[in-house]
């Protein structure tokens, strides 16, 4: 479940939470914060606020996050909690992501039922969605200048994320086929750079 530590920085290195309730509570903020797509959140969170993560640490973890299955952001939850307190830590980390979101969500799900028919709400629903791919856009594009530290050099790693793109964006590839295809590739390439 851990996720190994990038050699730039430990533990010891950088603020850690004080205690599972500290991981509980910022797990909740964080949660409440990210309607459309908590990723923008996570970062700005975790390596610029509190700097739990580096920013390498976060493109090391979040990229574990994908590949395994369930929501990214509730493994990487589990990661970070399970790095610091071990179990009580992974479970007050997902408890944080989950508890106070499933009530905000449950109340905003009646209300909805209440009111779907309304064309306002439906065209201020498709605006969010904007709102949500603009700030997935700029995390990306936050996370690109730690790609020139990485292993497969920065030409690489843009041909990789172009090739992403086209297979989702053009070719309509299902997702789990790009993980498994490119992220094959990337991760053994990756593996056979860094091998002693």
């Amino acid at each position: 479940m851990q996720a190994p530590l990038s050699d730039a920085a430990t533990p010891q290195d950088t603020p850690q939470p004080r205690s599972p309730r500290d991981l509980f509570v910022s797990f909740t903020w964080l949660a409440l914060q990210g309607f459309g797509g908590v990723l923008a959140i996570v970062q700005r969170e975790m390596v610029e606020k509190k700097k739990w993560l580096t920013p390498e640490q976060f493109l090391e973890d979040w990229a574990v996050a994908q590949v395994m299955p369930g929501p990214n952001v509730i493994n990487l939850a589990l990661m970070i909690g399970d790095r610091y307190f071990g179990l009580r830590g992974a479970v007050a980390a997902v408890a944080g992501m989950l508890t106070i979101p499933l009530v905000v969500i449950l109340a905003l799900a009646v209300l909805y039922a209440h009111y779907a028919g309304n064309p306002q709400v439906a065209a201020a629903l498709r605006g969010m969605g904007a709102v949500s791919g603009g700030l997935i856009a700029a995390t990306g594009i936050k996370l690109i200048p730690q790609l020139r530290k990485h292993p497969l050099g920065f030409p690489v790693c843009l041909a990789f994320m172009a090739l992403v793109f086209a297979a989702i964006a053009v070719f309509k590839v299902p997702l789990g086929w790009v993980l498994l295809v490119l992220g094959g590739v990337a991760c053994v390439w990756t593996w056979k750079r860094i091998a002693p």
